[in-house]
């Protein structure tokens, strides 16, 4: 209703100054006659306000269509009337869709081929970096140590790059299922093994084999392997150990990487899981890309767990991942996602 007055301003505007014209015409002229004066007034009053009335109810669901926010594509193809305003705006609005639509879908085309590129390029370069392990495998050269570590970085990479670009298509690559959190936590350790024993920083894992939780065992290691990355790293030449431990907290399964190393200033805590963000930290070490933490939580938010973040400086952090006791459908997860 709004909408329309301030549609219709320009039309008052000119009927009440023709309305004081011809009043004042009338007086001008000799003419003046209160009762006949009146009787003009009136019927031009009430054609204009007829004329007002047809036209917000002719275009009434066009106003209201304009007056409220757009929350889904499908309202463009909504009916807004017969009138010729109605029609137009029907006309507009379906070739705006129609538009949209085109180019949403060549952009999808665009980011699966990206993604598809991405996919085939990391794998590829793993064939030469496991070619370049097993070359320097039982080399004694401290040198050869050095590429070692060198390419286990540029494993970590790609291993990263793969899995922003799986992030996109998540609900057709992931598989619900138990896992049973001693298995996934040694498996990881044993995965990461020379990186432990590069930094000195050595694994403690305190995980009962009791412990089973529903989750999807590939995006939870990686999960995992970004914890322990971010634990070793920041624990070198600060702390010895890093522990992994799983607990129970009241209905809920709790998983927790602990470290006792540099930690993370009070300013950076709620602003780590901020993709890019390397805070104060990140000036320190070089290596840091400010993803680890973001990935950490965009996975387990997909997979329904929540994560929790502990840090104090010079103390070491800890990262918490709880697995509800309530494990939601696929269904129930396509509609989050939705």
């Amino acid at each position: 209703m709004r909408l329309f007055w301030k549609d219709q301003i320009v039309f008052l505007v000119f009927f009440f100054v023709q309305l004081a014209l011809l009043v004042l015409i009338f007086a001008l002229a000799g003419y003046w006659n209160p009762l006949l004066t009146s009787y003009g007034v009136f019927l031009c009053a009430f054609f204009a306000g007829s004329y007002l009335v047809i036209r917000y109810l002719l275009n009434r669901q066009v106003y209201q269509r304009l007056s409220n926010p757009i929350e889904s594509l499908e309202e463009l193809n909504q009916h807004h009337g017969n009138a010729a305003l109605g029609r137009a705006v029907d006309q507009t609005f379906q070739e705006l869709y129609r538009l949209f639509k085109g180019q949403l879908h060549a952009y999808e085309a665009k980011q699966r081929e990206h993604t598809t590129f991405i996919q085939q390029w990391v794998h590829q370069m793993k064939t030469p970096i496991s070619v370049i392990h097993l070359l320097l495998q039982d080399d004694p050269d401290p040198r050869a140590e050095s590429v070692r570590e060198e390419v286990d970085r540029i494993k970590r990479g790609l291993e990263t790059v793969l899995y922003i670009a799986r992030l996109d298509r998540f609900e057709q690559d992931f598989l619900i299922e138990p896992v049973v959190l001693r298995q996934l936590v040694q498996a990881v350790v044993s995965e990461n093994k020379r990186m432990f024993i590069r930094n000195q920083v050595y694994p403690e894992v305190k995980v009962d084999e009791r412990f089973t939780v529903e989750s999807d065992e590939k995006w939870l290691s990686f999960v995992l392997n970004q914890l322990l990355t971010n634990a070793v790293r920041y624990s070198a030449g600060k702390s010895s150990k890093v522990a992994i431990l799983a607990y129970s907290r009241g209905m809920d399964v709790v998983l927790e990487v602990r470290d006792n190393g540099i930690g993370i200033p009070p300013q950076d805590v709620h602003r780590v899981f901020q993709p890019y963000f390397t805070g104060e930290n990140g000036r320190r070490y070089p290596e840091s890309t400010g993803m680890g933490l973001y990935l950490v939580r965009e996975i387990c938010g997909r997979l329904h767990h929540k994560v929790e973040l502990d840090s104090k400086v010079g103390e070491g952090t800890s990262v918490r991942i709880v697995f509800s006791a309530v494990v939601p459908t696929l269904q129930d997860r396509k509609e989050d996602e939705s």
